[in-house]
């Protein structure tokens, strides 16, 4: 009798979506690049766009990218919906025999020094089905790379790997996922981390970001009142940073080598309500996060 061996192979997707990534200044190459090692293949929806977006992504020759053009409804002006639907887009173009999918955004990078515990983690709780996602922590910057936003009205965790289930949802403004039935995952936190470079921009391309991109939260009479009409973003509107003092990702090196605007901000210019104060409180002397969204249960 010949006795047969069968080792499984485990396989991982990554998935995103983008649009207008040269007029808003997205770091969607830096984005895959971190995820792409991780990865047997990656899935980009790219959004039809008002610049050479599409062109650009094409110019990045990932031998495992596989771009899907999409058309954004615009019409979609409440809670952020389109972005949901633009990541399911990716997501339900993922092949059944992938196990795992991993979830980047345009302005999201993972840190190569983490890879290690994220390919860990899927290949521990990969047979384990009362895991259905892993959590991420985050780390946000703004205004530069050289600060992170750290008070509670930033969310500290999120999904951002999820089971190949096609009945996972992108949940809202694509910030995180549920079950089609509006159940939340269950998932594993690990020690990794999310870099956010979403709120680092020259200020005139961030204020641009931000009047485009509410469009799809607000009416423009909103638009005209909150963000307004000015030409550079108002970086000084933030209650708390603190200075960071870790390594970037390395994918990211180059174009902080290129930064090419001066964000001044000293740390006394911090200042938190009471409210938020009772909150960091809380949080520093009991270990109790007060008032936390949590779109997740962890098991």
């Amino acid at each position: 009798m010949v006795a047969s061996f069968f080792i499984y192979i485990m396989k991982v997707c990554g998935f995103s979506f983008i649009r207008n990534a040269i007029k808003y200044d997205y770091p969607i190459r830096e984005a895959l690049e971190s995820i792409a090692p991780l990865c047997d293949k990656l899935y980009l929806a790219v959004g039809q766009s008002e610049d050479d977006s599409l062109k650009y992504i094409h110019s990045l020759k990932l031998h495992n990218l596989e771009i899907i053009p999409t058309i954004w409804d615009d019409s979609l002006r409440e809670g952020g919906q389109v972005l949901a639907i633009e990541t399911n887009k990716a997501f339900d173009a993922i092949a059944q025999d992938y196990d795992w999918c991993i979830y980047i955004q345009g302005d999201e990078v993972i840190h190569e020094r983490d890879y290690p515990e994220i390919q860990k983690a899927m290949s521990r709780f990969q047979n384990n089905c009362a895991v259905e996602g892993l959590l991420f922590s985050y780390k946000h910057f703004y205004g530069s790379y050289d600060y992170v936003a750290t008070s509670s009205n930033w969310y500290k965790n999120e999904i951002r790997i999820i089971r190949n289930n096609k009945k996972i949802r992108s949940y809202k403004d694509a910030q995180g996922f549920r079950w089609d039935d509006d159940r939340k995952l269950k998932v594993k936190a690990i020690d990794a981390s999310i870099y956010h470079y979403g709120w680092v921009k020259p200020p005139k391309a961030m204020q641009d970001k931000q009047k485009s991109f509410n469009k799809y939260w607000h009416d423009d009479q909103w638009i005209d009142q909150v963000v307004g009409q000015a030409e550079d973003f108002d970086y000084s509107k933030i209650d708390r940073l603190e200075k960071f003092t870790d390594e970037h990702p390395q994918v990211m090196k180059s174009r902080i080598a290129h930064q090419n605007w001066k964000f001044d901000y000293h740390l006394s210019m911090n200042k938190m309500s009471l409210k938020q104060r009772i909150k960091d409180w809380s949080r520093a002397k009991l270990g109790i996060e007060l008032g936390e969204y949590k779109n997740y249960k962890l098991v």
